[in-house]
């Protein structure tokens, strides 16, 4: 007699984490997404969705089919994503885990890449664009990420135009994927990607806040802003101590401040946030790093956000602290002068509300690059004690009275310093003079200065740069 033996129970597969359709309903809100093409094999997935309500483009590369690389197919895939987003006007997010261009394909993949990258760059600074580094985005890949607005990355992520093995045979360097091209990399390193995080969680989370920042800007509602604290007790009580800016920000926002860049170039902090109700943009001097100065990276850094800003509208407030640009060789031969300008031509282009406030000293160079008046500042003020001149005053006595200071005993010589110093304060003028002459607008008293920005963003037009977001 034979005895059936029952078939073991199959326990239910878990769905893979790098499933386009698992990445993507933890992206957007809860409930049926639209496909913008048939399901097929192309390794990528496009789809109409919503994120807080508002109704977003996103595209997934697919890692479970060939590593997620990019052909003809799937390229024209995020192709179709964008220019839908940009006839629609929706925001749109990348998903990207790619290995690159397929390789079988041939020249119909590169092709279809540099597709993908013109449809990039059409919808550069008219649609925002985010991309989400979820695992490694190679080669021609790598790109695609870089040529959007902004780019979080989870630790898993890697992004590099050639791996560690390629790197190995044709330079003989040694490095494994992560240093190659990680968070480290790039948050600290190279400055490419914006935001990083440890998990893919957090990173979708970046995402759609960010979405929100920038589709859901509001409206300034100067009623809403409550004055009353001192805002010097975030500064020193000593002039010449350094401090960190990035606790000044977060009060001065209604809460919450999601910095771009933040590893990256440290002197100048750049980053999102909302104040009096809306969107804006903030751009501060960090004197704990480098002295506040400014210097070629961070130039270059503050260049692209401001441009960033005016492309999307979003008003800047320019929080502004600076001794002036960094001296050095280094400097020099790492084109302070080329990526300096890039920061005068950006401010002096943007036409969104641009308001600068000068907590303690705006000096030489630096003073213009801040958004001054010369550059088109919408307004500017100054706390109490705030200095503005071509140095610092104490520099600038020993270079005009150089030889004067050598003649005296040196025990005259601090009475002598102190009174050229008084006589200099007055010849230059400082703060003084730049109200008179209409450079700064008005002292005001740092325990107001809240509702002082609030009521200049208000009364200025609502305006929009009309240019794309290339990332300098």
């Amino acid at each position: 007699m034979t005895m059936a033996i029952a078939a073991p129970e199959r326990m239910p597969r878990e769905p893979d984490f790098r499933d386009p359709s698992v990445r993507l309903s933890q992206l957007l809100d809860p409930g049926p997404y639209e496909p913008l093409h048939a399901p097929d094999d192309s390794g990528v997935v496009a789809v109409r969705g919503r994120i807080h309500g508002t109704e977003v483009i996103a595209y997934c590369t697919d890692a479970t089919v060939m590593g997620g690389a990019l052909g003809g197919a799937g390229a024209e895939h995020i192709v179709t994503a964008i220019d839908t987003a940009l006839l629609e006007g929706r925001p749109v997010v990348g998903l990207w885990h790619s290995g690159g261009a397929k390789l079988a394909e041939g020249v119909e993949s590169m092709h279809g890449v540099g597709r993908m990258f013109a449809a990039m760059t059409r919808a550069s600074g008219r649609v925002p664009q985010i991309s989400v580094v979820l695992g490694p985005a190679a080669g021609a890949a790598a790109y695609g990420p870089a040529l959007t607005d902004l780019v979080v990355m989870a630790r898993p992520g890697r992004v590099f135009v050639t791996g560690p093995d390629v790197v190995r045979s044709v330079t003989g360097e040694d490095i494994d994927m992560e240093s190659l091209g990680g968070i480290e990399a790039h948050g600290r390193r190279s400055g490419v990607v914006h935001i990083t995080v440890e998990t893919e969680t957090e990173a979708y989370g970046k995402a759609r806040g960010l979405v929100e920042l920038f589709d859901r800007q509001g409206a300034f509602e100067p009623a809403s802003v409550r004055d009353g604290r001192d805002l010097r007790e975030f500064l020193p009580a000593l002039s010449r101590r350094a401090y960190e800016v990035r606790p000044l920000i977060r009060e001065i926002l209604d809460g919450g401040f999601e910095e771009i860049q933040a590893g990256w170039a440290a002197n100048v902090v750049v980053g999102l946030g909302r104040f009096a109700g809306r969107t804006i943009g903030v751009v501060a001097n960090n004197p704990i790093r480098k002295g506040g100065c400014l210097d070629s990276l961070s130039a270059e850094k503050a260049s692209r956000f401001v441009r960033m800003c005016d492309a999307f509208g979003i008003p800047l407030l320019v929080l502004v602290d600076v001794p002036g640009y960094l001296p050095g060789v280094g400097q020099e031969w790492s084109g302070v002068v080329r990526r300096g300008a890039k920061l005068l031509h950006a401010f002096a282009e943007a036409v969104v509300p641009k308001v600068t406030l000068v907590t303690r000293k705006s000096y030489g160079g630096a003073y213009i690059a801040m958004n001054s008046r010369s550059l088109g500042a919408t307004a500017v003020f100054a706390w109490p004690e705030a200095e503005t001149a071509v140095m610092g005053a104490e520099a600038a006595v020993k270079i005009l009275h150089r030889k004067k200071l050598a003649a005296v005993p040196e025990e005259e010589r601090a009475a002598l310093m102190s009174r050229l110093l008084q006589e200099h304060e007055i010849i230059s003028g400082g703060v003084t003079k730049a109200l008179a002459i209409g450079v700064v607008d008005e002292v005001i008293d740092p325990a107001a200065t809240k509702s002082r920005l609030a009521a200049a963003f208000a009364a200025a037009p609502a305006l929009r740069g009309d240019h794309n977001n290339i990332p300098l």
